[in-house]
């Protein structure tokens, strides 16, 4: 199957990127409410998550061109590193909230 418009690819992986780091945010925004309770293993979880959604909002302009560019010459090649980068942030962010709560007192 052909796609009609090759064009709009770009805009909708930039969309998708754009959805994770609203994720990667409201999952920081959960994680303050844990600060009364578990301290500064709260606040790092709170830094991971926005050092991941800064990180996302970073690379975005360029990974937005690249996508442009390989839409032009015909080859979108897959971001390999920041799917990798955000799928290890995303896990160590669960392994540590499911850590906080199941094995850190309140």
């Amino acid at each position: 199957m052909l796609d009609r418009d090759p064009g709009l690819q770009p805009e909708r992986t930039s969309l998708a990127w754009g959805r994770t780091l609203t994720a990667l945010v409201g999952s920081s925004l959960l994680f303050l409410r844990w600060v009364p309770d578990h301290g500064w293993f709260a606040v790092a979880l709170v830094a991971s998550a926005l050092a991941a959604a800064m990180g996302i909002y970073g690379s975005q302009r360029r990974r937005y061109a690249r996508s442009v560019a390989g839409v032009s010459r015909g080859q979108v090649d897959a971001d390999v590193v920041a799917v990798v980068c955000t799928s290890l942030a995303v896990a160590a962010m669960g392994a540590l909230g499911i850590y906080t709560v199941l094995f850190l007192p309140l």
